[in-house]
């Protein structure tokens, strides 16, 4: 082969290689401000995905932790939350549904932490952690760490914070999660690399020990409306303002994006109110005012929609909910409307108690929840699930587990994907628009 052939055949390769390596998307883009946000069981995420043979039951698997989560939500009232004990030696499982990749200390040690909309504080696992998994971060390897004790303002802004009467002392916390696992942690403060920002002196809880199964086991970014949330330490770096874009669970090469601040918002969005609720700060309330099945605006009454600051009753917006959960008497008039339109025998297929044959699925009417100012009219892959085999269709939602405390509609991640939600806490909306995140 003569050299020019050569040449010409090396360069050939140099580009593909140079190409291939250019679209990976798992990549972090050093000139681009957003975060991936990664489906925990995806190609980009570290973790491994439970052995299912398929994605549907995967994400069953998911929403069977949905009850729990629930039960969880309605107790961020109590700021005095009570953990239960924490136990040696017990492994964390990988239960959690969006990550992002972040860096703690200096230098940076990277970290895939869990997109919370719905806590405030940010936590990790740190080295000695009992029961924690193997990845935890260093305390001892940052040159930026610090640490805070209990005569700061940030320890009496953690649920759970411990701290003796008189005397000083670190500021130690114990904290819930998931309904069904608790956390003990000690709060610090250190660098941390959201793409290209750093923010410097953020606190966050290093955690000691850990108990039951649903701790994320690379730890927790909170992206709640309290005052030790990210949004809230940020300050004036991201205004209050930040959006996601979820992508399908079904997305196994591709990855969603976490924006931070109001540059590169969405320039025309459809905005809401975000309702303020004292006892519970954390939680993103909205005004649902109703919800269309097809062109039948269901007969719900007001009462069982209308936000409660005092009860903790209405709806919120939650990142780490799986499936939309309605109070029961709202989800089953929305699920009998459904029924009528949907031809064919209904049966049920793990916490989906309403599928249909899918070759009846032109059928299926499309789902609208009406908010104040806005109407969301969710697209089909939204509102439904298919089984393995494909043979079903399923609606993606169902009812909120029955007990005294659970008052609250949650609109779950399975039905934002593929929308651009965007949170403006400074002058309190929420903004929804369309927008393909794979």
């Amino acid at each position: 082969m003569d050299f020019p052939h050569c040449a010409a055949t090396f360069f050939l390769f140099a580009l593909l290689f140079s190409t291939t390596k250019a679209v990976d998307p798992c990549a972090t883009q050093s000139d681009n401000s957003d975060l991936s946000v990664i489906p925990i069981y995806s190609k980009c995420s570290p973790f491994v995905s439970p052995k299912q043979d398929s994605w549907v039951n995967t994400v069953i698997t998911m929403a069977s932790k949905d009850p729990e989560r629930l039960k969880y939500l309605s107790t961020l009232a109590d700021q005095k939350t009570t953990a239960v004990p924490i136990a040696p030696g017990q492994q964390v499982l990988k239960i959690a549904n969006y990550v992002v990749r972040v860096k703690l200390g200096t230098p940076g040690q990277q970290m895939f932490m869990v997109l919370d909309t719905s806590n405030d504080a940010a936590w990790v696992p740190c080295s000695g952690c009992t029961g924690c998994s193997s990845t935890t971060f260093l305390p001892n390897a940052s040159t930026t760490l610090g640490s805070l004790d209990c005569s700061e303002a940030q320890c009496s802004q953690v649920r759970g914070f411990s701290c003796p009467a008189t005397g000083s002392s670190a500021c130690l916390f114990n904290q819930s999660y998931g309904g069904d696992s608790s956390l003990a942690a000690t709060l610090v403060h250190d660098a941390i690399t959201l793409a290209n920002d750093v923010i410097p002196g953020f606190t966050f809880g290093c955690i000691n020990a850990v108990s039951g199964g649903s701790i994320p086991p690379q730890g927790l970014l909170g992206l709640g409306r309290g005052p030790i949330s990210l949004i809230s330490q940020a300050g004036a770096m991201y205004s209050g303002v930040f959006s996601y874009c979820l992508p399908s669970f079904k997305s196994y090469y591709f990855s969603g994006s976490l924006k931070l601040g109001p540059v590169g918002q969405p320039k025309s969005i459809r905005t809401t109110p975000l309702l303020r609720n004292t006892h519970r700060p954390s939680l993103y309330y909205v005004n649902l005012t109703g919800v269309s099945v097809g062109r039948i605006k269901v007969p719900i009454p007001s009462e069982q929609l209308v936000f409660d600051p005092n009860t903790g009753a209405g709806t919120i917006i939650d990142s780490g909910t799986v499936i939309t959960r309605f109070v029961q008497p709202v989800y089953f008039a929305i699920r009998d409307e459904f029924r009528k339109q949907v031809n064919g025998p209904i049966s049920s297929l793990g916490a989906f108690d309403t599928c249909f044959a899918a070759t009846n699925e032109a059928e299926a009417p499309a789902i609208t929840l009406h908010f104040e100012g806005l109407n969301l009219v969710l697209p089909m892959e939204n509102s439904l699930i298919h089984s393995s085999s494909g043979s079903l269709a399923c609606l993606s939602m169902a009812a909120a587990p029955n007990n005294v405390n659970s008052v609250l509609n949650v609109i779950a991640n399975l039905q934002q994907q593929n929308l651009r939600i965007m949170f403006d806490t400074i002058n309190s909306r929420l903004g929804i628009a369309r927008e393909l995140c794979n």
